[in-house]
């Protein structure tokens, strides 16, 4: 029985990462809005009550389902390297390392992102799409548990930065539970938006293009460059003037379950999203979907695909304008059985394995930079899910983290430090370069059987996030789980990859287990070789996934929430 009653309704329903998020995007709705501008909602607020790891001027990937035609869409909310970035002397400089602090700054894409979406295909204006984010930034709101442990695990790169420190560790030390944080510049930030677009009058297109020349242009704009010229940060002016996310078709794959067609949508290889496709295509080659759920067996095959799929990643991914990588190939139902063969079912691979052979790519292999002892909690992001009663979806992945760079004086912004997902090392497919694209973890998913059923779905948690998104869908599509039951199902997660975030290290053979996965079948997987650590029944380690369903027949719609975070959903 689940832990969390799934939502329903017939109208609207949402589904976050945290319950005022919730409320902000279903407040959008109730007052007219529609999946879109109660995304935005949810998203600017998530920028407020997760700071810790969700920043207004970070990064914001997000798909969107249009119901006037179906069609499926994605932003691509990440910015790219400041064009002032010379590789080699960086590399050379910082000893083929990305370091804290602004030198890892990208340019901030949340903004336009947010901004873009409600030019297109919302109806709302910003202020109203913003006024919880405000509201909470300056009253505050009560500290949760997930973000303290974050703040106390990266107390002592908080310390780095009096700013930073200030606002989440006051009197530097990590807060109690339930204590109240006020974000005053944050919220007089927001409040300027909001009041650069009141001025121009009613015109909502004219108020949305004033929010974003105040943040792009104006006021805004000279204190993120002043403070990058004072720190010996790469931002510059014409970095953020000229920046737009690009609006592109989603990457999907069909696959079958239980005798019913699926379509599977991410976004691009500007993310890791599309190696969801791979690993689902994996997984059904290697007959995951027929072994006993929850079984050793079935847990053994799910670890072995998926550090299949990370070699690939490592391998082939990056910034689709600078590199070809070669999706076509690495999603297809050939490639796929060809590696599943690697998969023994008596044994696991030791580490990563090799990636696989592709004609006409050459994969990029380098040792793994091990650690040893146990891994911590990925740096993190936030999901937003909405339906609305037309059909239109949106589903975000809002995310960067406040404790690797400074704040900004006076703004409340961390702005983005994604470029730790980069790397100094020439000949890697994700190796920096002017106006490049870091190799994005957040990567919010779409799913839908043809004219039966809808559903945005995705998760937070780093290289956790395709972990938990396959086996959440295994568990709601091969299993045919009840969508909150498969969220709740206990997970694993897998640690032979080198980590997306600087210093990318890698625990091989490294698997941890949530604690209700029960201890015989723990060693029987330390049997095959994993070499196994056992978390909380409950972890917020294994991702924290959100999703909404649609059926397209009834009109019944429901929300799925992960107890292992703050998430709710909420319909009417």
């Amino acid at each position: 029985m689940s832990v969390v009653p799934v939502a329903r309704g017939h109208h609207y329903v949402v589904s976050t990462g945290h319950e005022l998020a919730t409320l902000a995007a279903f407040e959008a709705l109730e007052n007219g809005g529609n999946a879109v501008d109660a995304g935005v909602a949810a998203i600017l607020t998530l920028g407020v009550v997760y700071s810790d790891q969700v920043s207004v001027a970070g990064v914001a990937p997000m798909i969107v389902r249009l119901a006037e035609t179906g069609e499926v869409v994605t932003i691509a909310g990440v910015g790219g390297w400041p064009q002032a970035l010379d590789p080699d002397t960086y590399i050379q400089r910082h000893g083929g390392e990305i370091p804290l602090g602004v030198r890892r700054t990208v340019v901030p894409a949340a903004p336009d992102a947010c901004i873009q979406a409600l030019e297109r295909w919302g109806t709302m204006s910003f202020r109203d799409v913003a006024s919880r984010a405000v509201r909470y930034a300056c009253e505050g709101f009560p500290r949760h548990p997930v973000m303290l442990d974050y703040v106390r695990r990266h107390a002592d790169e908080y310390r780095h930065w009096p700013e930073n420190v200030t606002i989440w560790m006051p009197g530097g030390e990590v807060p109690a539970p339930g204590e109240r944080l006020v974000q005053a510049d944050l919220g007089r930030t927001l409040q300027f938006l909001c009041d650069e677009e009141r001025a121009v009058g009613t015109d909502r297109m004219a108020g949305l293009a004033a929010v974003r020349r105040a943040f792009y242009r104006g006021d805004i704009a000279h204190q993120i460059l002043a403070h990058q010229r004072e720190h010996d940060g790469l931002l510059a002016a014409a970095d953020l003037e000229s920046f737009r996310c690009q609006i592109v078709p989603s990457v999907s794959r069909r696959f079958r379950f239980n005798g019913e067609a699926v379509e599977v949508h991410t976004c691009g290889a500007w993310c890791q999203g599309p190696f969801l496709l791979e690993a689902l295509a994996v997984a059904e080659a290697a007959g995951v979907g027929t072994l006993e759920q929850g079984s050793d067996a079935y847990l053994h095959a799910v670890a072995e695909t998926l550090k299949l799929t990370f070699a690939d990643r490592e391998a082939y991914l990056g910034d689709p304008d600078f590199v070809d990588v070669p999706l076509d190939t690495l999603t297809g139902s050939a490639y796929a059985a060809e590696r599943s063969k690697a998969i023994d079912p008596r044994n696991a691979s030791p580490g990563m394995p090799r990636p696989g052979r592709i004609p006409g790519h050459e994969a990029y292999v380098a040792p793994a930079s091990a650690r040893g002892g146990s891994p911590g909690p990925p740096p993190d992001t936030s999901i937003v899910c909405v339906l609305d009663g037309e059909g239109n979806a949106l589903c975000s992945t809002p995310s960067d983290t406040s404790w690797d760079t400074p704040v900004v004086p006076g703004t409340g912004l961390a702005v983005s430090s994604r470029g730790a997902q980069s790397r100094a090392v020439r000949g890697h497919p994700s190796c920096i370069a002017p106006g490049k694209r870091p190799r994005l973890t957040p990567n919010p998913c779409f799913v839908l059987s043809p004219d039966r059923w809808i559903m945005p779905f995705g998760t937070p948690g780093g290289d956790t996030q395709i972990q938990a998104n396959l086996q959440t869908l295994l568990n709601h599509l091969a299993f045919g789980m009840e969508l909150q039951d498969a969220v709740e199902a206990p997970r694993l997660v897998t640690y032979s990859h080198p980590d997306s975030f600087a210093p990318h290290d890698a625990h091989p053979g490294r698997v941890t287990l949530e604690g209700r996965i029960d201890e015989a079948t723990g060693d029987r997987l330390a049997a095959r070789g994993h070499a196994i650590e056992r978390l909380d029944d409950w972890s917020h380690w294994t991702g924290g996934v959100c999703a909404v369903r649609k059926d397209l027949e009834t009109g019944e719609i429901e929300g799925a929430a992960d107890p292992r975070r703050m998430s709710r959903a909420l319909g009417w």
